[in-house]
């Protein structure tokens, strides 16, 4: 067997002060910038070729990209018709394989497109207005995920000044992420032949546990969505003349849900939407719950606070730290995101509605099949409709949830003493209850990579919410340990 060659050096200090100096002169200016585009994905946005903002902030990134002259930096935006573009980029290694040995490389990802506006922003802040406070940069997708794109390279040109040899790196930067990523796969086949032999994903679109060190994601839950609705009627009537005869598409559409979900709990009801959660993933739950505590549900924006303004937290589903990890990451869970059919209150008369129509957003166990998941929602929901009302569910679309492969002992290292050297505290791990769709692709695409699955969305940073803010102090220290993992990849 041909021995491993020794992973080069990268002094942490100077690795700091550079990307910092970064983001303090250049990284911050341009996400600013970029908050100010709204690139909403195309799930949000049906004319986005239309509008052109994704196209924009595409190009935006590209041109700062190129203007980096990163030392055998290639880049291409790529299109293919009547899809999303993204952005590949290409860096040569700079060091040696191993003789006899397939040279891998360093797949890095992020995305530029994001959620849409939605309501609650503090006064002074909104969507896309950046505003920079206290270290943390407010605005729609500062850090969901635009700052992956400027981290990334800023982490290849912390390894370039200092002269460390680095394997192969490509990068894969997409736009249609938020949208459940179904333009990508095409992308990716398209792309194979350029991607490599990969051995690493780095994939910076993720959370943290707090700001105090590295956190590795370990696992992801799928998502399965669609609308639900309920048709009673052709056309709206006179409450006081039908009510009591009629009933109420909204009571139906309660009694269709109770067959998905027990309302007093918020469990799932069908066994086939629940997985056995293994055993490693159990015993860092347990780990995880341990550093966190409380702050696993204390860090939510609850409603109910006393006169004082002290937080008087309403009841969550669990005070246990390992019951509330465990619930948001390996437990399916149903939230109702929209509502259609229901009129303003300003506009709400004495009218019996003819309808009501429920998004339904499916939280998906990371082992459980998506798409699976549709057609059974769909065959749940629609069979033996109460009062021979017309229910229909019509299924949005599926991604799989991701559980990250057995680390290897170089990455366990790696990621330890990097999160030491940035941080001072040892590297956690943590399960997300979010959904990355390309990392189910690129695990059955890549079985033996591992996967540095990280992010700045920390306590607080409420991605998809009012008031979303990139912890600018964490994401310089999480730009340098991407440096530092890159330069502790065997040969």
């Amino acid at each position: 067997m041909n021995a491993r060659l020794p992973a080069p050096v990268l002094d942490s200090a100077s690795a700091l002060a550079q990307v910092s100096a970064q983001w303090d002169g250049d990284i911050v200016r341009q996400l600013s910038d970029y908050i100010a585009i709204p690139a909403k994905s195309p799930g949000f946005d049906s004319e986005w070729a239309q509008h052109g903002f994704i196209d924009t902030v595409a190009r935006n990134a590209a041109a700062w990209i190129e203007a980096q002259k990163v030392e055998g930096l290639t880049l291409e935006i790529v299109r293919l018709p009547g899809r999303t573009p993204v952005l590949f980029f290409e860096v040569p290694a700079t060091r040696a394989a191993v003789p006899g040995q397939t040279a891998q490389t360093v797949l890095m990802y992020g995305h530029l497109d994001k959620q849409p506006e939605f309501s609650g922003w503090r006064s002074d802040l909104g969507p896309w207005t950046p505003v920079y406070e206290d270290g943390k940069l407010y605005g729609r997708g500062g850090a969901d995920d635009g700052y992956a794109t400027y981290a990334s390279i800023a982490a290849i040109q912390a390894l370039k000044s200092q002269k460390v040899g680095h394997p192969r790196i490509v990068g894969l930067i997409e736009t249609c992420e938020e949208s459940g990523s179904y333009d990508l796969l095409p992308y990716v086949d398209a792309l194979r032949s350029r991607l490599g032999d990969v051995g690493l994903v780095i994939c910076l679109d993720s959370g943290a546990g707090n700001y105090d060190q590295l956190w590795l994601t370990t696992s992801l839950r799928g998502n399965a969505t669609g609308t639900l609705k309920v048709e009673v009627l052709t056309e709206g009537i006179h409450s006081g003349d039908a009510s009591g005869l009629v009933p109420s598409s909204f009571r139906i559409m309660r009694h269709v849900l109770d067959r998905l979900e027990d309302s007093a709990t918020g469990r799932l009801l069908p066994a086939s939407f629940h997985c056995e959660v293994p055993a490693d993933r159990l015993a860092q739950a347990h780990a995880t719950a341990a550093i966190l505590g409380d702050e696993l549900y204390k860090r939510f924006p609850w409603a109910h606070y006393d006169c004082e303004g002290a937080s008087v937290f309403t009841l969550p589903t669990t005070t246990d730290p390992v019951e509330a990890l465990l619930n948001r990451t390996w437990r399916p869970t149903l939230s109702v995101t929209g509502a259609d059919g229901l009129p303003a209150l300003k506009d709400a008369g004495n009218v019996l509605r003819p309808y009501t129509a429920f998004k339904l957003s499916l939280r998906l166990p990371p082992l459980v099949d998506a798409a699976q998941a549709v057609q059974e929602l769909k065959k749940l929901l629609e069979d033996n409709a109460p009062y021979q009302a017309k229910v229909t569910f019509q299924g949005g679309g599926g991604a799989n949830g991701w559980n990250a492969p057995t680390s290897t002992p170089w990455f366990d290292k790696a990621l330890d003493s990097a999160s030491q050297a940035f941080f001072g505290a040892s590297c956690g791990t943590i399960g997300q209850g979010g959904t990355i769709p390309l990392m189910s692709m690129l695990s059955q695409g890549f079985p033996k990579a591992q996967m540095m699955v990280c992010g700045v969305l920390g306590p607080k940073s409420n991605a998809h919410g009012p008031n979303e803010f990139l912890h600018v102090p964490y994401a310089k220290k999480l730009t340098a340990a991407v440096a530092h993992v890159i330069a502790q990849m065997p040969a």
